[in-house]
């Protein structure tokens, strides 16, 4: 069984998915998921089955006083539902994707299942109280994935005696109709791209007031924000309207079930996230064959190597994100030749096959140690 907290199609949403693909040609898969929503339908035709259990999902809007009241609430009532579940379907493992779900843990405790929690999170700039409190339930699992050295290092020693396995985060290059070379000459004007959720995390604001220095330097650039909040978050995308200040230089395209398309129309990606464990959109932005301006921010500097495989800039710089968009524009064939090399090392590093390899190596070595084997693939 898996639980995953989010019905969406996101980064972290799509890494689910092949998390799914590779362990439904071993075993029957059932998800859990909140709500229903877009990623149902594409687990469903990977394979899986899907239960919806609204489980409730930790999120900043719970740490408050009253919000812990509500979480513990909501906990109460859904922790029987969830053992219930593992007890019927006879799991002989849970596997959690994300910390956002502790309570999957628990309950899979309480029912007695070895749990595998999949950590994709590296809140290294948490105060240290809470840290230590949103890390504290993976003593509840039996093994811990996480995506980047980033994320162990976040994790520190809350994964318990057995530690943690580093497992990059597997990613599917476009399909063939969807592969786009990109253009011999950047513009009129020069399209840059960021997909993703609209969030500070993400910086979103970085990325608009990146442009609007570009604008101000003379350079003839676009940017398409490709993404939606989370609900509860509209008042950040109200904000980023009125930094854009509606002169359609800033497109706000919304959320896309592909990726592919948006890199497709772009000359030039940007990832300036002030907090990202690993970075799927980063690896989509290499595959996709388009030159890629990151921040150095945690798992970042894990996937670039500045100047081989795409400009690295210093973080939360709206300023610095400029100069690594310009410096593409200035050398616009060394930029496409940086691309080619960026996409030929994404699919060797982060390819969708390691990765299905690397997961089912340890839910083999869960399973051959519980009680009572999973039901296998017909």
């Amino acid at each position: 069984m898996l639980a995953h907290p989010s019905p969406d199609l996101y980064g972290s949403d799509r890494t689910f998915i092949e998390s799914v693909r590779a362990l439904v040609t071993h075993w029957r898969v059932i998800v859990t998921l909140p709500e229903d929503g877009p990623l149902s339908d594409v687990l469903r035709e990977a394979g899986a089955e899907i239960v919806v259990l609204p489980v409730p999902v930790l999120r900043k809007a719970f740490l408050t006083p009253f919000g812990l009241l509500r979480l513990a609430a909501a906990a109460a009532r859904a922790l029987p539902r969830a053992r219930r579940l593992l007890r019927r379907e006879r799991a002989a493992a849970l596997y959690v994707n994300t910390v956002t779900l502790p309570f999957w843990l628990l309950a899979a405790r309480v029912a007695r299942v070895p749990a595998i929690c999949h950590v994709h999170e590296a809140e290294d700039g948490m105060a240290r109280p809470m840290r230590a409190v949103l890390y504290a339930p993976l003593r509840l699992a039996r093994s811990v994935i996480v995506n980047s050295r980033a994320s162990a290092a976040a994790v520190g020693g809350s994964a318990g005696k057995g530690g943690t396995r580093i497992i990059y985060n597997g990613v599917d290059g476009p399909p063939p109709e969807q592969v786009a070379p990109p253009r011999s000459e950047p513009g009129p004007p020069a399209r840059i791209v960021l997909v993703g959720r609209l969030s500070q995390r993400k910086g979103s604001d970085i990325a608009v007031r990146a442009v609007q220095v570009l604008r101000e330097r003379g350079y003839d650039v676009t940017l398409t924000l490709v993404g939606s909040v989370y609900p509860g978050y509209e008042w950040f995308e109200s904000e980023l309207r009125a930094l854009a200040d509606g002169d359609g230089t800033v497109v706000f395209a919304g959320f896309r079930p592909s990726v592919w398309n948006s890199f497709a129309e772009a000359d030039i990606a940007v990832v300036p996230s002030r907090v990202e464990s690993f970075g799927n959109g980063a690896v989509e932005a290499m595959l996709a064959g388009r030159p890629v301006v990151a921040c150095a921010t945690q798992g970042l500097v894990e996937i670039f190597t500045d100047g081989e495989n795409g400009v690295v800039v210093a973080p939360d710089d709206p300023s610095a994100l400029a100069d690594g968009v310009a410096r593409l524009l200035a050398d616009w064939d060394g930029a496409r030749a940086m691309a080619k090399r960026a996409a030929a090392d994404a699919a060797e590093r982060f390819g969708a096959d390691r990765y299905h390899r690397d997961l089912r190596e340890v839910v083999h070595g869960l399973t051959a140690t519980s009680p009572s084997p999973l039901h296998p693939a017909s």
